[in-house]
């Protein structure tokens, strides 16, 4: 099993028991305090809100969007609170993996009845 397997598979299962204990409607913040939670309390390295420079021709764009949960060096987490995932938000992971750099990407939709309706996964 490859090391982002392995990450990727762990916070599928804290999420889906955060999800358990909190159900759907609550603001994305909520979820994602929980999770992180979660990972510290399972000894999974990660960081919160991290702030991913944009360059644009060259110049660094400072403080340009966050990172929601970045797991060890290559998995990005990003938490939504949605009625549903739309393109947008395909878009928007894949676009955050590329300029942080991060090969796999978690998108977990908490807003719904089951969480595994809400997750999608992508390796780039």
């Amino acid at each position: 099993m490859r090391f982002d397997d392995l990450y990727s598979g762990r916070v599928i299962g804290l999420a889906i028991d955060v999800h358990r204990a909190l159900g759907p409607g609550l603001f994305e913040t909520v979820y994602e305090a929980c999770l992180c939670q979660e990972l510290n309390d399972a000894g999974i390295p990660f960081q919160r809100q991290i702030e991913i420079p944009v360059v644009y021709k060259g110049l660094p764009i400072e403080k340009a969007y966050r990172l929601d949960v970045s797991v060890g060096d290559d998995l990005l987490v990003e938490i939504k609170s949605v009625e549903r995932l739309v393109r947008l938000h395909e878009a928007q992971i894949l676009t955050y993996m590329r300029f942080s750099g991060r090969r796999v990407g978690l998108l977990l939709n908490f807003n719904t009845v089951l969480l595994r309706e809400g997750m999608r996964r992508y390796v780039l």
